[in-house]
């Protein structure tokens, strides 16, 4: 207290006696995608003469492979891994024939938009521009470049007519990943964390996931597009593992048999830290009417753009709601349609099935993988919400730690706990008429008999009676006669 020299009225500040626990965020995904970087044989490459004339030789990704990058905006992820539209592709400004003078080069002097012609430039006072055109890509998604013979020089001769530049966007493995992280902003998302790895192998997916593991901030992971129970198994260990965040899996692009995915190893097996959607969504994807000929769409991953409904149902009801029966932007149709007598069967072993309804397509299961087999937690917003409170309290309780061990203490822990969880209980997150009835705190030398002192234990018990999804809707309706 200070020295008042004068008369008046003075106001301290007190702290308080303990600090209210703020909620931990539950709304940003890990995405791990393969991307295919290397350029093959047959690639053009700048020769060493030419450097001064580009500043460079060819053009690579900014994303290292490897490293998990946090992403905030659709245009960071562009800026680092590509996008989608291959109008968009950064192609190396390099030599992809030659004339037979030495002077007479012809170079790509970039990617036109929108129809992906290239531009040759000879450089001759007589010659007029030639344009070169990309044709089919081939199955790692390189373009064919194609160069007009129409050339009127006579002194000049082509001496390579056809070359591949390889294409950052229209790999498949690239497109899954970009189309991802775009359905992830476009249904609400606002931040996530995105590794590319080389190949779909155990080592890389293990050294991504080990990555993922020193970040706290990520609540969910995913890996759009891989599948097999190797996949879904490393997902699903890492979440157990560490009890913080919750996998997003993808069914097969094909499934010729739909009850098939009721049992393992079409579907992954059972655990209360993922959750599992089918069927692929379609999208609109002007890249790939240039590789096939189609109208521009494109069968994607779920997992993508499901993440981005979690975050938005966390930020507009809260983490608590089930992830379901949202409608899901920028889908314009599915994979496979499925009636209500399809989902009965997939719904009990926990497949969620997206299905155009109302007037809109919509997540339209709200399971962990297993369904009825896991209990008190067959419901995905029931391990989330869970996994939420465990980690607030224990983030928000560090005060506690070197602290005396006394009754003093345990009356501020159930305070702290206490605030927090009546909050959560006025969100509409837990079920009771009244708090008594919704939680309960219990920390006393009941918990903490003279034994657990002597081990600098402080034990708290915490019950809750968390709200289940309203997920069978019955109305019984009785016809009465009037009167």
């Amino acid at each position: 207290m200070g020295q008042y020299l004068s008369p008046g009225v003075y106001v301290e500040e007190v702290p308080p006696l303990s600090k209210p626990i703020a909620g931990v965020g539950t709304s940003t995904p890990g995405f791990i995608g393969v991307i295919t970087v290397e350029k093959n044989q047959n690639s053009i490459k700048l020769p060493v003469q030419h450097e001064n004339s580009f500043g460079w030789t060819e053009y690579h990704l900014p994303a290292e492979l490897g490293k998990a990058y946090k992403i905030t905006s659709w245009a960071g992820f562009t800026r680092l891994f590509g996008d989608l539209v291959g109008s968009n592709a950064k192609a190396s400004k390099e030599i992809i024939t030659e004339g037979s003078g030495t002077e007479e080069k012809t170079y790509v002097t970039g990617i036109a938009d929108p129809n992906f012609s290239i531009t040759a430039r000879w450089k001759k006072d007589d010659a007029s521009e030639d344009k070169t055109t990309l044709g089919e890509t081939d199955e790692n998604g390189n373009f064919k470049v194609e160069v007009d013979k129409g050339i009127t020089a006579d002194k000049v001769t082509i001496t390579t007519i056809i070359d591949s530049v390889d294409s950052i966007t229209l790999d498949k493995n690239r497109q899954q990943l970009a189309h991802a992280v775009y359905g992830f902003f476009d249904n609400g998302g606002t931040g996530c964390y995105v590794i590319g790895i080389a190949s779909a192998s155990d080592a890389e997916l293990d050294k991504a996931l080990k990555k993922f593991s020193a970040i706290d901030e990520i609540s969910m992971v995913a890996a759009p597009g891989m599948d097999g129970d190797k996949i879904y198994d490393k997902l699903i260990s890492h979440c157990e593992n560490l009890q913080d965040r919750v996998a997003i899996l993808d069914s097969k692009e094909k499934v010729d048999d739909h009850t098939k995915l009721q049992s393992i190893p079409e579907r992954p097996r059972n655990s209360t830290y993922s959750a599992f959607y089918f069927p692929w969504l379609e999208v609109s994807d002007p890249a790939t009417s240039l590789i096939e000929k189609n109208d521009g769409r494109l069968f994607v991953p779920p997992s993508g753009h499901v993440a981005g409904v979690y975050a938005r149902t966390d930020a507009t009801r809260g983490v608590f709601k089930a992830p379901a029966n949202e409608a899901l932007r920028g889908v314009i149709g599915l994979k496979y349609s499925l009636s209500k007598a399809d989902q009965e069967s997939l719904n009990r072993e926990g497949v969620n099935v997206i299905r155009p309804l109302i007037g809109a397509i919509r997540v339209w299961g709200a399971r962990t993988v297993g369904g009825d087999a896991n209990g008190e937690y067959r419901y995905i917003s029931t391990r989330r919400y869970f996994n939420y409170l465990r980690e607030s309290i224990d983030q928000g309780t560090q005060f506690v730690v070197f602290e005396p061990n006394s009754p003093a203490l345990w009356e501020r822990i159930k305070r702290t706990v206490g605030g927090f969880l009546l909050n959560e209980w006025r969100s509409g997150a837990l079920f009771g008429v009244t708090p008594d009835q919704a939680f309960f705190v219990k920390c006393d030398a009941e918990t903490n008999p003279p034994e657990v002192r002597e081990a600098g234990r402080v034990v708290t018990e915490i019950g809750v009676a968390i709200v289940k999804p309203a997920e069978f809707v019955i109305f019984r309706i009785q016809q009465t006669s009037g009167g």
